[in-house]
């Protein structure tokens, strides 16, 4: 397969399937490690994502489209609502819900986060952006912090810590000894926080998901099972604010 041969699999593909009504924005990816044609709804953007291995026709990538149609509509309707940042929403800081509301006392901070409300002061206009803002630095300075207390107690170095909006990892965790996290782990709960950044922390003594590997996570934090399976179930929840 010559490589302009992918591209042009990509662009027949996407012209054809417009006419399919999917009922959202497909992307198609072409992959050369897939084995097969396969489907991911992105929970982020609200649309649908189509693998295509390499060598497949556009006719036989199409034809997976239609039956699976009913799959997708399915798999679309059961996504959250989206939750805007905007007065008067709920939105969860590690958990807990937290209303956001206008802040009027020219004495306050920009946003405060306080007694069960996010409070924004300032131009509406800039309420979703402050917001928005405030979690990620609040999510870089907490995820820092439990990082370096994780990493502490295996007498591992951590070379610096950043956030970030990845569409399908919590975390990443470099041979250099830089952590990266989803910013929007700041909604999920504070024992699923602390599982993500422990789990991070442990790739500093072994680069890899071995039994020792988990060792390691299980000394940090001895229960991973509820955290992990928490996730599995509220992932596409942590992309619905904002």
């Amino acid at each position: 397969m010559t490589p302009a041969q992918p591209s042009a699999t990509v662009a027949a593909i996407a012209r054809r399937a417009a006419a399919l009504d999917l009922g959202a924005a497909l992307a198609i990816r072409a992959s050369p490690r897939a084995r097969r044609l396969s489907l991911r709804i992105d929970a982020a953007l609200g649309g649908v994502e189509l693998v295509v291995p390499r060598r497949v026709a556009p006719e036989d990538a199409l034809d997976f489209l239609f039956r699976q149609r009913g799959w997708i509509a399915a798999r679309l309707a059961a996504l959250p609502a989206r939750v805007p940042f905007a007065e008067g929403a709920i939105v969860p800081v590690f958990g807990v819900p937290h209303r956001i509301r206008r802040e009027f006392d020219p004495a306050m901070p920009p946003v405060a986060i306080r007694d069960g409300e996010i409070r924004v002061r300032g131009d509406p206009a800039h309420l979703a952006r402050r917001v928005r803002d405030h979690l990620i630095a609040v999510a870089r300075r907490d995820f820092a912090a439990r990082a370096q207390r994780h990493a502490a107690r295996l007498g591992r170095r951590v070379a610096r810590v950043g956030v970030r909006d990845p569409k399908s990892r919590w975390g990443s965790c470099s041979a250099a000894g830089s952590l990266s996290f989803s910013w929007r782990l700041v909604f999920a709960p504070d024992a699923v926080v602390d599982y993500v950044v422990a789990h991070e922390v442990a790739h500093l003594a072994e680069m890899n998901h071995g039994p020792r590997f988990w060792r390691v996570v299980a000394g940090l934090v001895p229960d991973s099972k509820a955290p992990r399976a928490w996730l599995r179930r509220h992932r596409n929840r942590l992309f619905c604010y904002g």
